[in-house]
């Protein structure tokens, strides 16, 4: 019985674990805000996947938070109630995160496909050593309805 429950348990993580990644934009798939091919720039990835399990995809954050905060002007009939999660490709590992797991830097150099972008670095700390490293302006995070700054930390 106890194997059973931890099985069960396992299957269950397993499961979260799963719903929590992004699948890969399709060749075709577009920037649901520009129209932009989005799998020539891996890197860059944001998404919205919704309850029902469809994906929006967008060339990087910054269109992905035009989408998210006009979502009925942006994706019509679509709204907050129908979000199961909000994700992005963080800078330095590539890897596909909740867009509230990072810290997103504004103003730097590093330019996305679409030119300024929102880039999203894990951590606080690094999100630091990236502004300074690369002329950022502000730290920003997404709390889950919105992008709120950071104080500067000493």
């Amino acid at each position: 019985m106890r194997t059973l429950a931890i099985a069960l348990f396992v299957c269950v993580l397993s499961q979260s674990a799963l719903a929590a990644a992004l699948p890969p934009p399709a060749k075709t798939d577009r920037c649901a805000v520009c129209g932009m091919l989005v799998a020539p720039f891996p890197q860059w990835v944001a998404g919205i996947e919704l309850k029902d399990g469809r994906h929006f995809y967008f060339d990087g954050p910054k269109d992905m938070f035009v989408c998210l905060f006009d979502l009925p002007g942006c994706l019509p009939g679509v709204d907050e109630k129908q979000l199961a999660g909000v994700f992005v490709t963080e800078y330095y590992s590539t890897r596909v995160l909740p867009a509230t797991d990072v810290v997103f830097v504004t103003g730097s150099d590093v330019l996305g496909p679409m030119g300024q972008e929102l880039v999203p670095v894990l951590g606080r700390e690094a999100a630091e050593t990236f502004r300074r490293d690369h002329g950022g302006q502000q730290l920003k995070r997404y709390d889950g309805r919105g992008l709120v700054e950071l104080p500067a930390q000493p």
